[in-house]
């Protein structure tokens, strides 16, 4: 529906009138589980009440026809309007503000406090919360992981040791050092070792972020602060509005972008500090064929080869590929579409994947975080071929040798030599797999 904050605006201007109760009424399997459910509560600081429609009981009552649907309920309980898709604030706050005038006049509102159940907490997490990227550079001997519940990011030693802390650990949208610094939910990264520069994707604050590392400076490079609602041409990237940008890969002087919100993939070229779509033509689904022409959908996780980007297109459940370079078409490697997903290990759109939202490439493979089935998978550009490396579809925390190791939901994957990191996103927890061996440690992260 909305952002977060935007939502939360509106639960605060009309905290005495207004009741938000979120359904959630999933498509995949590993959603219907009521702990599922309340980890993605958690992980996104949802405040209001959650019910899990895990039989689509409440879908078929209200007859919902698209994710997400908006219902506006009047004080007797019946449907006074109707909304598919998101909707811009300031037309939800002119709606209320009628509706509220009309059943004031009527007497209806009832303003006594509302008494609900204690709010969740992440109890749970400890050094991490729900991070979600993470970036592991051999040449410099550095991991940086975007410790997305805490809205900051962590500089450490690919050994654990926190080098660097950036980011108050407060949500916002504020530049600055690294102490004064904000995010909101940040995601994927990208280093510029050079200029000893790391982007990051800010998601929920629909923006890319420039941190200098050696004074730990942030900076917003691309990006408005506001969610951009439709489909357009692009433009300086200061004053372009993004949508969920998810994650990041750097091809000479271009910002490769996972839009996941408008489902398409962005370049920002940092020379001309202009934004313009890379891939996709807006519709959310699953289509090949010239990069303007091709339909994504929700891609999360992107990562290159030096030739090509893969990219992990979270909602078709699939992994794709399109050249670096200015032609070229993108191709589906797994999947099949939108309503295509499970876990079976096969060649092309026989394999099945469940909503991956990483990806990570290393001598001729391409590594996947198969999020919902918490595995990692390799999938093969050149056979096209999808195989199980890790974990198995129990959720759970524990290390071992392959399939015996359990993640729960991983959510973003990188290599530094023999070594795949893996953001354990709803363990709280970095793991590390030795892809010689498939022995899968915990990181313990010291210094923070």
């Amino acid at each position: 529906m909305h952002t977060l904050p935007q939502l939360r605006k509106l639960q605060e201007k009309y905290r005495q009138e207004l009741v938000v109760v979120g359904v959630h009424s999933p498509k995949f399997p590993t959603e219907r589980l009521t702990e599922t459910v309340r980890k993605a509560v958690l992980r996104h600081g949802v405040q209001h009440p959650v019910v899990n429609d895990r039989d689509h009981r409440v879908w078929q009552e209200y007859t919902v026809r698209a994710w997400p649907s908006l219902y506006l309920l009047d004080p007797q309980g019946r449907i006074i309007g109707r909304h598919e898709g998101e909707i811009p604030l300031s037309t939800f706050d002119s709606v209320l503000s009628a509706a509220i005038q009309e059943f004031d006049q009527t007497g209806e509102i009832d303003r006594s406090p509302l008494l609900v159940a204690e709010k969740g907490r992440m109890d749970e997490a400890g050094p991490l919360a729900f991070p979600g990227k993470v970036l592991a550079d051999a040449a410099s001997g550095r991991l940086f992981i975007a410790d997305s519940g805490h809205h900051r990011l962590l500089v450490a030693s690919l050994e654990g040791g926190v080098r660097q802390v950036i980011g108050s650990g407060q949500p916002g949208l504020e530049d600055g050092g690294p102490a004064e610094a904000r995010f909101l939910y940040p995601q994927g990264m990208a280093l510029a070792h050079e200029e000893n520069v790391l982007y990051v994707a800010d998601t929920e604050n629909h923006a890319i972020r420039r941190v200098d590392l050696a004074k730990g400076i942030v900076e917003t490079v691309a990006g408005t602060g506001q969610q951009a609602r439709s489909f357009f041409d692009g433009g300086p990237a200061r004053s372009t509005d993004l949508s969920s940008p998810w994650d990041l890969a750097l091809v000479g002087d271009l910002v490769i972008i996972a839009m996941a919100g408008l489902h398409q993939l962005w370049a920002l070229d940092l020379e001309s500090q202009e934004l313009y779509p890379f891939a996709g033509d807006g519709p959310e689904g699953l289509q090949d064929g010239p990069r303007a022409q091709a339909w994504l959908a929700q891609p999360s996780g992107i990562v290159a080869d030096g030739q090509h980007l893969y990219f992990a297109d979270s909602e078709t459940s699939s992994i794709r590929t399109v050249g670096a370079d200015s032609g070229g078409q993108v191709r589906t490697l797994v999947g099949e579409g939108l309503f295509e997903f499970g876990d079976v290990d096969g060649i092309g759109p026989d394999a099945r994947l469940q909503h991956p939202l990483g990806v990570a490439y290393k001598d001729g493979l391409v590594y996947v975080a198969d999020t919902f089935n918490n595995k990692v998978k390799t999938v093969s550009p050149e056979t096209q071929v999808a195989r199980t490396l890790l974990g198995s579809t129990e959720a759970g925390l524990r290390d071992g040798l392959g399939t015996e190791a359990r993640f729960h939901e991983p959510g973003g994957l990188s290599v530094a030599g023999d070594a795949l990191y893996i953001a354990d996103t709803n363990n709280h927890a970095i793991r590390v797999a030795d892809l010689t061996t498939l022995s899968v440690t915990t990181l313990k992260l010291t210094g923070v």
